[in-house]
């Protein structure tokens, strides 16, 4: 395992099933800039050791974060373990409801590895209650991608200077 070389770099880590979660972690990194956007089974604990900071988006399913974020989570978590604590993070989820389920699972992943929250959650309700509207591709309006990307810049920002 590489050890972080302590780059100011946000690493953006996504997962999507209809196109929501991916259309707002792409408006984030396009704000941050300099932005390690990678899909949630391509990152590695080599990825998350050299991030100075992290932003973690995905779906809420079935009350919970996504499989497959859960996944790079339960892959990674040991690689680094005890070597980013206090490193900045931020969330972006896609609810279909409330999207509590997903956050608090990532909150107490987050917990375990001592990294601090530096801004609210960001939880997009799209309200998708039947089958048909779960499983149909989701359009983001343009005022939620604006604010992705906002906070993407934001917390680009925050670490190129040092004070997040």
């Amino acid at each position: 395992m590489v050890q972080s070389t302590s780059a100011a770099r946000l690493l953006i880590a996504w997962h999507s099933r209809t196109g929501a979660s991916q259309a707002m972690a792409q408006a984030a990194a396009d704000g941050a800039g300099d932005a390690l956007l990678l899909r949630a089974d391509a990152v590695t604990g080599d990825a998350l050791l050299g991030a100075a900071g992290y932003l973690f988006v995905c779906p809420e399913n079935l009350a919970t974060m996504s499989g497959l974020m859960k996944e790079m989570f339960d892959r990674t978590y040991y690689d680094v373990l005890g070597t980013i604590e206090g490193r900045p993070y931020a969330t972006i989820i896609a609810a279909g409801s409330d999207g509590e389920g997903a956050q608090r699972q990532i909150d107490r992943i987050a917990a375990g590895w001592r990294l601090r929250r530096v801004a609210e959650p960001v939880i997009i309700n799209f309200a998708a209650q039947t089958p048909e509207a779960i499983a149909a591709p989701k359009q983001v309006p343009d005022k939620v991608l604006k604010e992705c990307k906002e906070l993407g810049q934001a917390l680009a920002e925050g670490l190129r200077l040092g004070i997040i």
